[in-house]
């Protein structure tokens, strides 16, 4: 009677035909493991190089140089030629001009312009027309403008008389007693309507100078005064129903009667903020740069975002010539390079600028309501549209 062969096995107890079948399993499980890497690697160099049709950028030449005093209006651009001020829309059309003569200086919000030359003061809406034109008592120094107000200081240096009109003209508030001895440096309106406004203002006369903010119901009364010290104050922003006063030392925070919140103070000395975004309900993202590099040649490298209580940092990949900050994300811009981050992380992506060849980005104006950065290249200026 013949023997029965017994089946060929492996040293793991594997038939070939089991073997097979297990290399097969095993060279699968490898290629899936490996196309998933694949499209994982492509996913973080797509992102990170800012490829896709969504994240496209664009660059347009602006007609005007950057010696223009080049303002940001609103969704568009102003420049002064010398002679008239011209609004652009950000792809370069001329939407208006107004005639102003030289030696004119304008501010402005984001609808309305204020433009004073000598005595002679000019109230412009979003339109470029004039809805108020009068010869002031003196030389004026300089005016602000909101969206109800507009704040004009006129007269000797130490003795200036700060008056309120409203965009028709109208006068609503004179001041002259309480700045005797003063120099008034800036003015702004805020509250829900802009029915309050604050002043800072130079005791040039004191053992020591000193600054002090006034604060104001328009057309009603004063409700605060504050002493700030020696350290210089340079920029008053209306956040979340707080006013927040940056001095070259700290950042301190009061309510509409001048109420300081002391837990709200914050160090910012070595800081200096360059840029604001304000949207219509919570905190403002106030973004600050040290003011050494601001100072310097070598460009920006370290970034600063204060928000309501949080306080974060964030380092581009390389040095830039400036950064914003807007709805919910960071920019900053180097010579060929945008790099882009929301303000709750820290991963910058980055996006190749589309100018021309040779050109570069040296300098950083500001950036439109409609989310373009206007850049200085040199003499020339861009409008260049921001990733989102």
């Amino acid at each position: 009677m013949q023997e029965k062969r017994g089946r060929r096995v492996n040293a793991y107890g594997q038939t070939p035909k089991t073997s097979r079948e297990a290399r097969r399993r095993l060279i699968l499980r490898l290629i899936a493991v490996l196309a998933v890497a694949v499209v994982a690697v492509l996913t973080v160099v797509r992102l990170s190089r800012g490829y896709g049709l969504e994240r496209q950028i664009s660059a347009t030449a602006l007609n005007c140089g950057v010696s223009q005093n080049v303002t940001i209006f609103g969704e568009y651009v102003l420049y002064y030629d010398g002679l008239s001020i011209h609004c652009m829309n950000p792809t370069g059309g001329i939407r208006w001009s107004f005639p102003v003569g030289s030696g004119a200086r304008f501010s402005v919000s984001n609808t309305n312009m204020v433009v004073w030359n000598g005595t002679e003061v000019y109230i412009v809406d979003a339109n470029g027309r004039a809805t108020y034109n009068e010869n002031m008592d003196g030389t004026v120094q300089f005016a602000r403008i909101g969206s109800r107000y507009c704040a004009i200081v006129f007269g000797d240096d130490t003795e200036p008389t700060l008056m309120v009109k409203n965009l028709d003209g109208t006068q609503v508030d004179a001041e002259r007693e309480a700045y005797s001895g003063m120099m008034i440096e800036d003015v702004g309106f805020y509250g829900e309507a802009d029915q309050y406004m604050w002043t800072l203002a130079l005791d040039v006369y004191g053992v020591a100078i000193n600054t002090v903010m006034n604060t104001f119901q328009v057309g009603k009364m004063n409700t605060g005064v504050v002493d700030l010290g020696s350290y210089l104050a340079y920029r008053v922003i209306y956040d979340n129903g707080s006013l927040r006063v940056f001095t070259t030392q700290q950042m301190y925070s009061y309510d509409y009667k001048a109420v300081q919140d002391l837990s709200a103070t914050q160090l910012v000395h070595g800081w200096q903020v360059i840029s604001v975004d304000t949207p219509a309900r919570g905190a403002s993202d106030i973004l600050l740069a040290r003011t050494v590099q601001l100072n310097g040649t070598e460009g920006l490298s370290d970034l600063r975002v204060m928000s309501g209580s949080s306080d974060r940092r964030f380092t581009p990949p390389e040095k830039c010539v400036g950064a914003l900050v807007q709805s919910g994300s960071v920019y900053a811009i180097s010579g060929s390079q945008l790099y882009r981050t929301s303000t709750a992380r820290q991963q910058f992506y980055s996006y190749q600028l589309p100018l021309p060849q040779g050109v570069k980005v040296t300098s950083l104006i500001g950036v439109t309501s409609s989310g373009r950065a206007i850049v200085g290249c040199g003499s020339d200026v861009y409008a260049i549209s921001l990733p989102r």
